[in-house]
């Protein structure tokens, strides 16, 4: 069997860094000379709390995450964050505001209509043949939300915020960073709560990450269990049940691996060279369509499909033909999508891009 590695696009879970993956292997046997796999110890024994703690500290420097801000390792994915967000912040409002921009954000506000009202402060306009984030200054923020909400980075529709919106400082500011955490630096002061799932940027399904404000504990809807309470969940280090130890483990790797190469400025550099190369095969013919205008297309998620549709099928035949993986785009909008997530290698978006040129030069 062939232990040659294919150039992986795909959306999540997505390729991971070959450096954890080699650590990983190398240790699978005997994690930290216990005789036992990091997936057999006890998530209570001095080992693991260690590397638990480690992991944290490495985060906390990546981010500059500051001492009055949480950071909690949970469960359940983002989808489940759509539901416990509500829950945790409703306090005492009626009402909490959305910014609709696609798939994932409009999942998101139909969990949480369960709990509260919802306001869809701003919205893309679908209509247009090119697609834009709706306008700060045009959105309809209530005034007195329980927060407001939008999604970093759609990855099905392939926008993302280049910018983090500038709000009045009593709502407070979520974000969905499941698809873009780590990308770059990021401010997390400007918000109250960050949640993302881990299998773009941080590592393998199962995991979700949690970045939240001190002075938002306390004000959870009656009917949230202990197990989904933030607050809970932090007094007990992100351990009120048995945690998902081997993502944990594989997410501290991550975060070593990002601090070996400089940091996330080191990373926000070169998602912009790889996203560079596409976008800009992708506007030079016509051959290829993005249906979103430059300014928010997303450096993580690529999407275009042919001008001809009947070519994108044979497109991705070809593409899995060369051992290129997970380049199909959604059900939902079906087209082409290259997912470029901080694993994938420069080298790997060349060699898309030469298939690319290459099946143009055929087909158009």
């Amino acid at each position: 069997m062939s232990s040659k590695r294919s150039p992986n696009f795909s959306a999540g879970p997505s390729a991971l860094p070959e450096p954890v993956l080699s650590r990983i292997q190398g240790e699978l046997l005997n994690w930290c000379d216990t005789g036992a796999s990091v997936m057999e110890v006890s998530h209570r024994s001095k080992t693991f709390i260690e590397m638990a703690q480690q992991m944290e500290k490495d985060l906390r420097e990546l981010l500059d995450i500051p001492a009055h801000y949480k950071v909690l390792f949970l469960q359940g994915g983002g989808t489940l964050q759509f539901s416990q967000l509500p829950m945790n912040l409703k306090g005492k409002a009626r009402v909490a505001d959305y910014i609709d921009t696609g798939y994932w954000s409009r999942r998101a506000l139909s969990a949480a209509r369960q709990y509260l009202d919802v306001n869809i402060a701003g919205s893309v306009d679908s209509t247009l043949d090119q697609k834009s984030l709706p306008r700060e200054i045009d959105w309809r923020v209530s005034s007195k939300p329980a927060y407001l909400h939008y999604t970093a980075n759609e990855t099905i529709d392939g926008l993302e915020f280049h910018w983090v919106p500038k709000i009045q400082t009593d709502i407070p500011l979520v974000a969905d960073f499941s698809a873009n955490i780590l990308s770059g630096p990021l401010d997390v002061t400007r918000f109250g709560l960050i949640y993302a799932g881990a299998q773009k940027n941080i590592g393998p399904s199962g995991m979700t990450l949690v970045i939240m404000r001190e002075d938002l504990f306390g004000l959870t809807h009656s009917c949230c269990p202990d197990i989904l309470n933030y607050e809970v969940l932090a007094k007990n280090n992100s351990m009120f049940n048995t945690p998902t130890t081997f993502s944990w483990y594989t997410a501290a790797l991550v975060f070593q691996w990002i601090k070996s190469l400089g940091g996330l400025s080191v990373l926000r550099d070169r998602n912009i060279r790889k996203k560079d190369i596409l976008y800009g095969l992708i506007d030079s013919t016509g051959f290829y369509i993005n249906d979103v205008v430059p300014a928010d297309r997303s450096h993580m998620n690529v999407t275009f499909r042919i001008a001809d549709p009947r070519l994108d099928e044979l497109f991705l035949n070809g593409a899995a033909q060369r051992g290129f993986l997970g380049l199909k785009g959604h059900r939902a909008k079906g087209g082409i999508r290259a997912s470029i997530y901080n694993a994938v290698s420069e080298e790997s978006v060349r060699q898309l891009a030469d298939y690319m040129t290459e099946f143009e030069r055929y087909h158009g």
